[in-house]
């Protein structure tokens, strides 16, 4: 998020036909909740599209890059990495570790698709769970963000946005940014 090391989500399988809508809701919860940057393995680019094109439209910064090698990543990163699994420590107990391990480096945050090579537990510094309970990906992607950054991602600011939403009660407004009189009413 702005100003603070970089937070990038690495999204690990992607079953193409079946996850298509999954890795999609990664990437745009990844943005929307203060990630940097969104690695997706080649089998999932198709995702990239979708991804860039609410980010052109809504704003950014966020970046999303597909690889082949997304192990390699794993393997490489120097800095912590968090490995989001029900099966991991509460993250209410890690969350104050995890905040001042970001705050010395850039995190890596790994996403599951499906059945998570046990390599992978072994890299992450953090093995975390959002609940013990069976979940989504995208719920524990969420849930973990807020937590890291205690809820300041929700008043962000968005950079080149050619649309905002303007908060209501009731209904939709998508507005072009210059037509907001007063930009504090967002």
């Amino acid at each position: 998020m702005q100003e603070e090391p970089e937070v990038v989500v690495l999204r690990l399988g992607h079953r193409p036909g079946r996850d298509e809508r999954m890795t999609t809701h990664v990437g745009l919860t990844a943005r929307a909740l203060g990630a940097d940057k969104l690695v997706l393995e080649d089998v999932a680019s198709g995702r990239k599209e979708t991804v860039t094109d609410i980010t052109d439209r809504f704003g950014g910064p966020f970046e999303v890059e597909v690889t082949d090698e997304v192990m390699g990543r794993i393997r490489s990163w120097d800095g912590p990495i968090v490995h989001l699994t029900m099966y991991g420590e509460p993250v209410q107990k890690v969350e104050d570790e995890i905040r001042a391990a970001h705050r010395e480096g850039a995190l890596l945050v790994v996403v599951g698709a499906e059945k998570i090579p046990f390599e992978v537990y072994e890299h992450a510094d953090f093995n975390v769970g959002v609940t013990n309970q069976p979940h989504s990906e995208i719920a524990a992607l969420a849930v973990f963000l807020d937590r890291l950054f205690e809820g300041r991602e929700l008043d962000r600011e968005w950079e080149d946005a050619d649309q905002v939403v303007v908060p209501q009660e009731a209904g939709k407004k998508v507005v072009d940014p210059d037509e907001l009189d007063n930009p504090s009413e967002l």
